[in-house]
């Protein structure tokens, strides 16, 4: 393996670099977008339960807006409802695109790896035929065992920029598209949130069902 990074020059430098920095964003971003940690299943009923029993106090309010991305955008909603429908809405909406720019962390440097890893990797080739021509234009093209060499150590560049790049890239779609399901659910939780709050029936009946209260009738 050194001896692979001697041969690829300089360049294998950042390109290993790049491969390090990409591995600790692929981990990091695993553990912070677990679906459980940013929407707990049963946050919503849990909160519509407090509401219902009239338990929602200081301490409830707080531990709902630190306890998960998804509790800090119902209780925004919450604590602006006060004020109507579309005043919650706005606030929810508000807490959401703070929530979402932190889902998308490190992702914008992700895909700029996978995009600059091959680059890095072709550069490396290029100069590698450079010094591979310019040993042709010294020694001539009697010694092909030689010229074979310095074409195939040209090439290791290539080839680790690829190894890069390649897992970045299915990395880094995997996890737009973990965040969009990730996304829709905290749309649809803060949906209800709102219409049971604002007086759905409908939301209200399947929030009382769903946390286990006998459904209210509406008013």
């Amino acid at each position: 393996m050194l001896e692979l990074v001697k041969a690829g020059g300089w360049l294998m430098l950042p390109i290993i670099l790049s491969s390090i920095i990409a591995l600790a964003i692929c981990v990091e971003r695993y553990l912070a977008l677990n679906p459980e940690k940013v929407a707990p299943r049963n946050l919503l009923n849990q909160v519509w339960g407090w509401l219902q029993n009239k338990q929602m106090d200081a301490d409830k309010f707080r531990q709902l807006r630190n306890g998960s991305p998804l509790g800090r955008i119902l209780a925004a909603g919450l604590g602006n409802a006060k004020y109507g429908r579309e005043i919650m809405k706005e606030s929810i909406e508000d807490a959401a695109s703070h929530v979402i720019h932190e889902l998308e962390r490190y992702l914008n440097a992700l895909g700029t790896i996978a995009a600059i890893a091959p680059l890095l990797g072709l550069l490396g080739t290029v100069l590698g035929m450079i010094r591979v021509f310019s040993e042709i234009m010294v020694q001539g093209t009697g010694n092909a065992g030689v010229l074979a060499g310095g074409i195939s150590e040209a090439l290791i560049t290539t080839a680790s920029g690829l190894c890069v790049a390649i897992p970045a890239l299915v990395m880094h779609r995997y996890y737009l598209r973990r965040i969009d399901a990730i996304v829709v659910t905290l749309e649809q939780d803060a949906v209800k949130l709102v219409n049971a709050v604002h007086g759905d029936a409908a939301a209200k009946e399947f929030l009382n069902t769903a946390s286990g209260q006998p459904a209210s009738k509406a008013s």
